[in-house]
C-alpha cells in the first residue's frame, strides 16, 4: 500500500490543518480520524464554516432549545456553541500541541467580521474570546485589514496567539509581519516570555485567480501586444504571489532583528495557505497544494480537497521551484496594466463582506431556531 500523500507533506516541512469544523464531526470521531490517519495537525474556523455547521444542520438544535429556554440571546447562543466546539477541537489537538517542537496543534476562532474595521472593538472581542476559549492552543483570528495591524501588535505584545486572516496582497503581508515583530519586541520589553506565543499569516489563494483570470481573458481576446503576455499568466497569479510571499517570509525571519528575538525563544510567524479548494473546474483539484509545499508552512485544507490529495497527491519540495518565474508573472501583470495591489484590496473588501453576510445569515437562522424553541419543553 502506498504511503498516504498527506503524511508525506510533513517530510517536506509542511503542516496540514483542517479548514472545517462541525459538532457532528466532533461527535462521530471524524476529526480524530483525520488526526490519526492523515496527520492533520491543526484546525481553522471562520463565520462561513460556523454558518454551514449551525444553520445547515440540526446538530445544534437541542443545545439551542435549551439555551433559548434559559432566556439567552442569539449572540450568547452563538458564542456558547462556537466556544464549545473550539474547546473540544483544541482538546483533540492537545497531544499535537504538546509535542516538543510546539509548532502545531492549534485551532482558530475568529472575531466578529463586523469588527474588521474597528481596532478597539476587535481588541476587546479578542480579549473576551481568548479568556472564554481558555486553551493555550487557541489562535484568535484577526482580519488583516489596515485597522487590524494595531490589533496584531497589541495582542502579540500581550502573549495572545493570533491568526491573521484575509491576506491577499504582498504589501499588506509585509505590514503584518512587521506588526508581529513589533508585538514580539513589546512582549520582550515587558520581560515576558516569548516561547509560547504563536502566530500564523493566512494568505488566501484561489480567490485571487477567480478574480484575475477573467480580466486576463478579456485582455487576451482584445489582442495586441498584451495578448501574448497574458496568455502565460492565466491561472498563475495566486501561486506566484504565494511563492513571492515565502521569499518575503525568509527575508524577514532570516534577518538580525528576528535572530535577536529567536534567542529569547520567539518563533517565526508561519505562512498558512488558505482558500486552497479549487474553484475553477478546469484546474487540478490539488492546484493550491502541489506547488506550495515547503518548510515552515501550513496548508489549511477543506474536506473535499483533503480527500483529493489523499487519493492522488504527489508530495515534493516545490515551494521554491520557479521562484524567478513567479516574479516574472507578477511583473507581467503590471506590463499589461493590471494593478495587483488594487485587486487584492478589492478581495480584502469582498472577503470582509462575504464573512459579514455569512455571519448575518447565521444569526438570522439562530433567531429563527431560538424563537421556535423558546416555548418548547427541553427533552433529555
Amino acid at each position: 500500500m502506498n504511503k498516504n500523500p498527506l503524511l508525506g507533506l510533513e517530510t517536506f516541512g509542511q503542516s496540514v490543518w483542517l479548514d472545517f469544523l462541525s459538532r457532528n464531526a466532533l461527535d462521530n470521531g471524524e476529526i480524530q480520524g483525520l488526526i490519526d490517519q492523515d496527520g492533520v495537525s491543526g484546525l481553522t474556523s471562520n463565520p462561513s464554516i460556523f454558518e454551514k455547521a449551525i444553520a445547515g444542520s440540526h446538530d445544534y438544535d437541542k443545545a439551542i432549545r435549551s439555551m433559548a429556554q434559559e432566556g439567552k440571546s442569539s449572540d450568547e447562543i452563538y458564542e456558547a456553541l462556537a466556544i464549545k466546539d473550539i474547546q473540544r477541537a483544541a482538546n483533540l489537538f492537545g497531544p499535537t500541541y504538546s509535542r516538543p517542537e510546539g509548532g502545531d496543534g492549534f485551532v482558530s476562532l475568529e472575531v466578529s467580521p463586523k469588527l474588521a474595521h474597528d481596532t478597539a472593538g476587535t481588541i476587546a472581542e479578542a480579549h473576551h474570546l481568548w479568556a472564554a476559549g481558555n486553551r493555550p492552543n487557541l489562535l484568535i483570528k484577526v482580519p488583516g485589514t489596515r485597522e487590524g495591524l494595531p490589533v496584531i501588535r497589541q495582542l502579540i505584545g500581550e502573549g495572545i496567539n493570533v491568526n491573521i486572516t484575509l491576506l491577499f496582497g504582498l504589501p499588506r503581508y509585509q505590514e503584518v509581519v512587521e506588526a508581529y515583530l513589533v508585538g514580539l519586541e513589546i512582549l520582550a520589553a515587558h520581560g515576558k516570555p516569548l516561547t509560547r506565543v504563536r502566530s500564523v499569516a493566512s494568505f488566501f489563494l484561489s480567490c485571487i485567480d477567480t478574480l484575475i483570470d477573467p480580466i486576463l481573458e478579456k485582455k487576451r481576446l482584445e489582442g495586441g501586444p498584451a495578448a501574448e503576455i497574458v496568455a502565460g499568466l492565466h491561472g498563475q497569479v495566486a501561486i506566484a504571489s504565494a511563492k513571492v510571499a515565502y521569499q518575503i517570509y525568509k527575508e524577514f525571519f532570516g534577518g538580525e532583528r528576528y535572530r535577536k528575538l529567536a534567542k529569547m525563544g520567539a518563533r517565526t510567524q508561519h505562512l498558512l495557505w488558505a482558500s486552497t479548494g479549487t474553484k475553477n473546474p478546469e484546474y487540478s483539484d490539488v492546484k493550491y497544494i502541489e506547488p506550495l509545499i515547503g518548510r515552515e508552512t501550513i496548508n489549511t485544507i477543506p474536506l473535499e480537497t483533503l480527500a483529493a490529495y489523499r487519493e492522488h497527491g504527489k508530495p515534493a519540495y516545490t515551494l521554491e521551484e520557479g521562484t524567478q518565474r513567479a516574479y516574472h508573472v507578477l511583473e507581467g501583470l503590471g506590463q499589461v496594466g493590471i494593478d495587483l495591489d488594487a485587486l487584492t484590496q478589492q478581495l480584502e473588501d469582498e472577503g470582509v463582506t462575504k464573512f459579514n453576510q455569512a455571519f448575518e445569515q447565521l444569526m438570522a437562522a439562530l433567531k429563527e431556531k431560538r424563537a421556535a424553541s423558546s416555548q418548547e419543553p427541553v427533552t433529555l
